[in-house]
Parts: structure tokens; C-alpha cells; sequence
């Protein structure tokens, strides 16, 4: 679903985000775009559950200053996934594992757990990531 908004204070969309993912939307996010009258604008787009319509509709109308939201019925394709941990130099983290055809194809870090971990060492996050990546080649690739 998807609602256009020209009209809106920018520090609203990040409770709006919150708020929605809270609600167990598979995803939100926003474009840039322009509408009539050439004003600039956010497409805010919550990614849901058909079950979910009502809900995000609901939140969609109530906390934005849309007048509408729009529908699209979408489908996806998704790595079948696996978490696991991993014992590194900062501790352990968890990781994702994508596998295509029960082939293992993409494994990568979870964001948080290295978030906290640059935060605790004091260094860039960018850092800890190229660290864990190099930590996971040689596991796994």
C-alpha cells in the first residue's frame, strides 16, 4: 500500500515508521517524488500482509496527513534463510545465511548485534563490518 504526501512535517515520518513496523508491517520506506503543481513529496510505501490492510490503512490515514492510500498486490521471491552464531573477536554475532536451491549463496552480518559491538569497541561501524565479512569468507566461502 501507498500513500502520496506533500503535506507533512519531516520528524513525523519517524514515528510513523516506528509505529508501523511495531504493528508487524514487513517493511516501510519512502521516495522522493513530485506531485501536481510540480510540489515535491514522499510516497511512503508499508509493505504488509493482505490480513494487515485494514490495520496500516487505518494507521496510513490517522497519522499522516494523507486524504488516500493506495493498493498493489505484489509478490516475492526469498532466499530461503537460516540464523546462526558467530564467534568472533568482538564476541559472537549473529548472522543471516541465504540459500537458493538448498545452495548457500549470501551470508551477512546482523546489523545490531555489529552496531552494538562498534559502539562497545569504540570504532566505525563500517570497520567492524569489513572485520565480520572477512570473518565470514573465510567460514563459509
Amino acid at each position: 500500500m501507498s500513500a502520496n504526501i506533500d503535506d507533512m512535517s519531516s520528524e513525523i515520518y519517524s514515528y510513523l515508521y516506528e509505529r508501523i513496523l511495531a504493528q508487524g508491517a514487513l517493511d516501510i520506506y519512502t521516495e522522493s517524488i513530485y506531485m501536481k503543481k510540480n510540489r515535491p513529496a514522499y510516497k511512503v510505501t508499508v509493505l504488509c500482509n493482505e490480513e494487515d490492510l485494514d490495520k496500516f490503512t487505518t494507521l496510513l490515514l490517522t497519522d499522516t496527513s494523507t486524504f488516500g492510500v493506495r493498493y498493489h498486490k505484489l509478490e516475492r521471491a526469498m532466499l530461503d534463510r537460516k540464523f546462526e552464531k558467530i564467534n568472533t573477536k568482538y564476541g559472537d554475532i549473529q548472522i543471516k545465511l541465504g540459500y537458493l536451491n538448498g545452495k548457500l549463496i549470501k551470508v551477512t552480518p546482523e546489523y545490531e548485534d555489529c552496531k552494538i559491538m562498534a559502539k562497545k569497541e569504540k570504532m566505525p561501524l563500517v570497520k567492524v563490518f569489513n572485520e565480520i565479512n572477512s570473518s565470514i569468507a573465510e567460514k563459509f566461502f
